[in-house]
Parts: structure tokens; sequence; C-alpha cells
């Protein structure tokens, strides 16, 4: 049969939606991912395999939490009222004895406070009387008494973090602030990703009349590095329906995710589709949005999950966004996938496009001066120009039937920026 004779699949397409849902739900019935063990220094963007609790309360004693005097006392004190200074408590060198009342001592921030201690002052709402060890309260204190519980942080057998969370830089800070060294994490899925293509060379090599630098593999390795996936096997592969069969196969048996791209349209050497149908199954083919209607989704042997990315770069790494990067979260063992948040933007500038298909036009995130979000974009949206992808941080969603749009209109828009925390 000759690639891309057949149309099975309607010829608009899936809308992205139920194309998300059809591939997650495909993930639904596949066993969880095995554990190992991981050092906390190196489990950012990993995802936790066991829940962690805490063995202690953390700080685990009564802190200032500002430079002052503790005082002997657990009431609000009153202007004139006066201490007899006993000593210091810094942090990592507290004062020893018990305070009793009418006594205070020096205490800094983070510093444990002595027994007997329920109050903390200020420093600069107190004053020495005549350079003696007589303190005096020369402004009204507030009725905070700026004291953080020694169980402030977490109590002994507290709920940590749970498994199945994606290890964020302050998920970490905070195992590290309770004694938390070493975790078990879900092994990251294996990626395969075949680069498919007659005319491709490698970005070092001469390019001969008609060929073109392969970019769709350093594209696609570098978007997965944000977003916390490594690629396993990286190969490019000549539109040849027996290679492109054995390469298939055998990134089926090495990995847990294969991802093609390019070969998965319908011209007369898109080879992908006829192939995966051969040794898997193909459940859909075809999306309908702008940049990415030839996309493909199945199974290869051992119901190995399959991901036909377009062959232009712009098209493959939209859809890798929104289809490969919510399936590799589940197949990580996360909870929840993360997507990107949507928020109402309004276009900075006239926008023109032809109306069609839902389109994801990539842009920049902008404030005017009355705080409203404006979403800018520049130049050719064309899916091969990889331009249209520098600098983006917001995919703006134009319905299927906008065309002219003026400036000011208000839309909806995926912000494709990462948290830092």
């Amino acid at each position: 049969m000759a690639p891309g004779s057949a149309e099975p699949y309607g010829r608009e397409g899936l809308p992205l939606e139920t194309a998300c849902r059809k591939v997650l739900l495909s993930l639904d019935g596949m066993t969880a991912p095995a554990t190992e063990p991981c050092r906390l220094d190196q489990a950012l963007g990993r995802v936790c395999g066991k829940d962690v609790h805490a063995t202690e309360a953390v700080p685990g004693f009564r802190a200032s939490i500002m430079d002052g005097y503790a005082l002997g006392q657990n009431s609000q004190p009153h202007v004139e009222d006066q201490w007899t200074l006993k000593g210091r408590s810094a942090p990592g060198a507290p004062f020893e004895g018990t305070l009793q009342h009418g006594e205070a001592v020096r205490i800094l921030t983070g510093a444990p406070l002595p027994e007997g201690a329920g109050w903390v002052l200020p420093q600069e709402m107190v004053q020495t009387v005549d350079h003696t060890q007589t303190l005096r309260l020369i402004k009204p204190a507030s009725d905070q008494a700026w004291i953080r519980a020694e169980d402030e942080e977490c109590r002994p057998g507290d709920q940590l973090i749970a498994a199945g969370t994606r290890l964020s830089s302050a998920a970490l800070g905070r195992l590290s602030g309770c004694g938390v060294a070493h975790l078990a994490v879900y092994r990251s899925p294996r990626i395969g990703l075949l680069i498919t293509g007659d005319e491709l060379v490698p970005s070092h090599a001469q390019r001969p009349p008609g060929a073109i630098w392969e970019s769709n593999g350093t594209l696609l390795e570098a978007v997965l590095s944000k977003l916390d996936q490594t690629i396993h096997d990286r190969r490019v592969i000549a539109d040849e329906p027996s290679r492109l069969k054995d390469a298939l196969q055998d990134m089926a048996d090495r990995c847990d995710v294969v991802v093609s791209t390019g070969g998965v349209s319908a011209g007369d050497s898109d080879w992908i589709r006829t192939v995966v149908d051969d040794i898997g199954d193909i459940s859909f083919w075809k999306l309908f949005l702008k940049p990415g209607r030839p996309f493909a989704f199945g199974q290869l042997k051992g119901n190995v999950p399959f991901f036909g990315l377009p062959g232009n770069p712009v098209a493959a790494a939209v859809t890798a966004l929104q289809l490969l990067w919510p399936a590799l979260q589940r197949l990580e063992g996360q909870a929840e996938p993360e997507r990107f948040p949507r928020v109402k933007v309004r276009l900075a500038h006239p926008l023109q496009r032809r109306a069609g298909r839902p389109e994801l036009a990539r842009g920049r995130l902008l404030c005017n001066a009355d705080g409203d979000l404006l979403a800018e974009i520049k130049g050719s949206q064309a899916s091969s120009r990889i331009g249209s992808l520098d600098n983006a941080d917001l995919l703006l969603e134009l319905p299927a039937e906008a065309s002219s749009l003026e400036a000011g209109h208000e839309l909806w828009a995926q912000l494709i920026r990462r948290a830092v925390f």
C-alpha cells in the first residue's frame, strides 16, 4: 500500500483536547514505574516515588523572628517596663539558663528562646538605662510576640511530600530543612527519538543541493530537557520502510516511549503510519490544529506508546508540548500532569490569518502601563520557521474562524514559562 493512500481518521482530524484525553486515557492502565534511590541534591525535576514524612518537629525549638530581646514573661509589655539583661542567645549558641520574670536576654534572629521566655521585643523599641544592664521599653509594644513555634515547619509524622509529586526547588529546600538527604524517586521514562527524512544532513556536514540541516532532534531534545525529560536514544533514518521498521522495533525493545518526527503525513515518502500499523497500532492520526495536523498516536509491540510528530520543527515542538509532555509526566508516575496555565490577553497589534483551523501562535507576553496583559506576535508563523519560537513565552489560542483581528482583541493564551519555585 502506498503511504498516505488511506484517510481513516476524517479530513479535519481530532480537536486538541479530545486527542489529549485519548492519549492520557490509553496510559491509565500502565504499570507504575519502578523507584530508585536518589540523593536530594540530584532530585530536582524528578518525581517522588514514596510519601516522605517528618521524623521530628522543625525547627524543633521556639525561635526569635527578629533581632531584639527575649523577655521572661508571656504577656504584652508596656512602655517604661524594665528588665535585667542576663546574657545572649544566638543561632547555634543558645542561652543556657532559665529566665525569671523581670529578666531578659539579647537574642538574634533564629536563635532559640531560653526556658521561661515568652515574648520578644524588637531592638529598636528598647533602651539601656544609663549604660547599665537594665533595659527599658520606650515605645508601645505590638501584641505580636515575635516567636516562631517549634513545629512551625512541621510536626513529627507530617507528610512533607506525596508520592507522584514532581520535586521543585521549594520542595527540595523544605526537605533539606527537615533533615531529608535521600528519597525514592520514580525512574524517568526512556525516550527514543527517531528523526526521518532523506533530505536531512547533520549540521556539521556540507549541505548538498536540496538537502536541509537536521534541527528537530536538537530542538526536541532541548525542549524536553527544559521539561525535566531526557532523550535515551536518538537516531536519524532515511525514508526507507525496512530501515524505519527495524529502528522502531529496536527502540520499542529499549525504550518506554518512542517518538518520531516526519514521515507521518500523506506524501509519497511518508512511511511512518504504514510501518507502525504493521508492527503495532495507530489509535488516531491528524489533529484539527495549526501547526500540527500530521500527528499520530498509537502503540508499538509490548504496548510501548508511540508519538508520531510532524516533520516541520515548529509543529513538532508545539505538539510535543501539548500531547507528548503530559504523557511523559504520566509515564513517570506524576499524579497530575502539569499543563500550562491559561490567561486572557489582548493583541498588541492587529493580526491577519487564514480561517480554517484552531491555531497556537507563538508570541511574547507584554504588559502595558495600565497593567493589561498583551500578546505580541511578530513575523511569519510558518510551521517550518524555528524563528517563531525564539523567546516565545506564550501560545496564543486562535479560534478556527478567526481571520482579521484588531489590536486589543481578547483571547486565551497558554503561558509557557516555568515556575522558579
